[in-house]
């Protein structure tokens, strides 16, 4: 079995964490980002992971201290060709599926921002733990803000959010890519608050412990998922409320797909959106902005 170099720790009465690490070789001022690098640690430290027995509670966690994770890389991705992005993208999705999967209670603490892919993989746990700033820190940003630069998710954002919190909200903030501040964030969307980050990680195991594994993933489709009526209806409201970009309509004909296809189907829908939208015109001018920053 490969090493990966990711901290794996044993925490006891079965519970582990994982830390997803900076890419030694791309440092980017102390940020985690989702580049290819860190998708090959995740499956490799999965494989530990799931060799271990009578595993009760899965922590994730992040080493950097100025975010939880900040998403894809974008340039890395913009350099991809369609097949090379298809098959990142699926990786990825992989790696992120076999948390989903553990047999176990799973919990992300997020203290500092999670964005794009950095909120998308934290979704894949049944819990998300939040962090309480100090006072007079600067709010971090959660969300999904992909549609700003005129692509959708890819890993899953479409399904997830929607099934976390209410859905008009979820569907709306993703299709304009809007994200949250830490101090207004969306009721539901952590499971619980620790009081600093000191105590984080025994808020997680705390609540991991009071937990029993049901589903793999709460999404539209499942017995954790909003009544189908109301995210139909939060749909037809947003149709009616969003401006008619190429992102804005993508996010809510994934969501109907997912209501009528379920999850696998429509993760890959997604995928195949975000591939197709980053060569519309409103994609390749945000993103060349984006990238010259």
């Amino acid at each position: 079995m490969s090493t990966s170099a990711l901290n794996i720790n044993e925490l006891g009465n079965g519970m582990v964490s994982l830390s997803l690490q900076i890419n030694p070789d791309k440092p980017r001022g102390g940020v985690v980002v989702l580049d290819a690098w860190l998708i090959d640690q995740i499956h490799i430290a999965m494989d530990r992971v799931e060799s271990m027995h009578d595993l009760r509670g899965f922590v994730l966690e992040s080493a950097s201290s100025r975010v939880f994770v900040a998403g894809a890389d974008l340039a890395e991705i913009d350099a991809m060709d369609d097949a090379a992005l298809h098959h990142y993208l699926k990786r990825a999705a992989d790696a992120f599926w076999r948390i989903a999967a553990l047999p176990c209670p799973s919990a992300a603490i997020i203290g500092k921002a999670a964005l794009g892919g950095g909120l998308e993989i934290a979704m894949h746990c049944d819990g998300l733990i939040g962090v309480a700033q100090p006072e007079g820190e600067k709010p971090f940003r959660v969300g999904l803000p992909e549609a700003g630069l005129g692509i959708c998710p890819g890993w899953g954002g479409t399904q997830c959010l929607p099934a976390r919190i209410d859905p008009l909200l979820a569907i709306k903030a993703t299709a304009l890519g809007e994200t949250f501040p830490s101090n207004a964030l969306p009721s539901c969307l952590f499971n619980a608050v620790a009081p600093s980050a000191e105590t984080a990680r025994a808020t997680a195991v705390s609540w991991l412990a009071s937990q029993t594994k049901q589903h793999p993933i709460r999404c539209l489709r499942g017995d954790q998922r909003p009544a189908l009526p109301d995210v139909a209806e939060a749909v037809a409201q947003a149709r009616k409320d969003l401006p008619s970009t190429p992102a804005a309509l993508a996010v809510c004909d994934l969501v109907e797909y997912g209501l009528e296809h379920g999850w696998s189907a429509a993760c890959e829908r997604e995928r195949h959106a975000l591939v197709g939208l980053r060569h519309t015109p409103q994609a390749r001018e945000k993103l060349a902005a984006f990238l010259k920053k």
